[in-house]
């Protein structure tokens, strides 16, 4: 019998990916409104919710702290409580942004989170809003064909300027959306539970990433110098883990397949979006 998905932030970059990959039905209902996302819920009553809709400015976040919490944690206890008239299962996205980066190994889904950013403590919140038999999947660095994100920023940018300046002490995994994609709505529909690390394997700089855009997309990676983030001009309001690498340890210790490594879908990426 065939599986009734409903996916919310569907016009996002995530979002729109697994509405493809699902076959699902995107929703556009705003998620603070508890009810309408009761009132499309129950209307549609799905099997499965895959709840990408989220405010992921990381600076807007923490300048205005309580838009962050009302999409990211009341938001995701409107989509809980729905999911639960309806008894759909609920596959949340979070973040690497949970973690401190403070550690020197991968964090595995078991290691302790104390986020450093409202949207770190927003997505947290979010995280503690699903119930014990839904699923909450972290990735980090997400890029993708639709909206804006580090690939399309970097390909702009260096369209605009001979040089460009990007921190190299900021350490984490790049997750293409359209890799994501595919296996979160697998999660969804096996309504696999708990938290979950998925990201593509490769572990880079932002420095680093920045010069495999540029050499993907034909350019020279020298156009790309390094930085430290305490030297950027202005600061950034919001700070970031220096070390947000993801140990996808729940789909190794699964015999799930764990996402390919980056740089070939990064190439595929760039393809696409120049």
């Amino acid at each position: 019998m065939a599986l009734t998905v409903f996916v919310t932030g569907a016009r996002g970059q995530l979002g729109r990916e697994v509405v493809e990959a699902a076959g699902a039905h995107p929703a556009t209902v705003d998620v603070t409104d508890r009810d309408a996302v009761l009132a499309a819920v129950t209307e549609l009553r799905p099997d499965r919710i895959v709840h990408c809709a989220a405010y992921t400015d990381v600076d807007g976040c923490e300048l205005d702290p309580e838009r962050a919490f009302a999409v990211n944690a009341l938001g995701t206890r409107n989509v809980v409580e729905a999911a639960g008239l309806v008894g759909a299962h609920v596959t949340y996205i979070s973040t690497d942004y949970v973690f401190d980066g403070d550690a020197d190994r991968p964090y595995a889904e078991w290691d302790p989170v104390r986020p450093v950013s409202v949207y770190g403590a927003s997505k947290l919140a979010g995280e503690r809003e699903v119930r014990p038999d839904d699923a909450v999947v972290r990735t980090s660095w997400l890029c993708g064909r639709y909206g804006s994100n580090f690939v399309t920023a970097v390909l702009r940018l260096a369209a605009e300027r001979d040089e460009l300046t990007m921190v190299d002490d900021q350490v984490g995994c790049p997750t293409l959306a359209d890799d994501l994609a595919g296996m979160v709505v697998r999660l969804s529909r096996e309504a696999r539970r708990g938290v979950i690390h998925v990201t593509n394997q490769g572990v880079v700089s932002r420095y680093e990433l920045a010069r495999e855009i540029l050499m993907a997309a034909g350019r020279d990676p020298a156009q790309v110098t390094p930085i430290k983030t305490a030297d950027l001009q202005p600061p950034r309001p919001a700070a970031r883990p220096a070390y947000s690498v993801l140990d996808n340890a729940v789909l190794r210790l699964s015999g799930l397949p764990l996402l390919p490594d980056f740089r070939p879908s990064l190439a595929r990426l760039v393809k696409a979006v120049l």
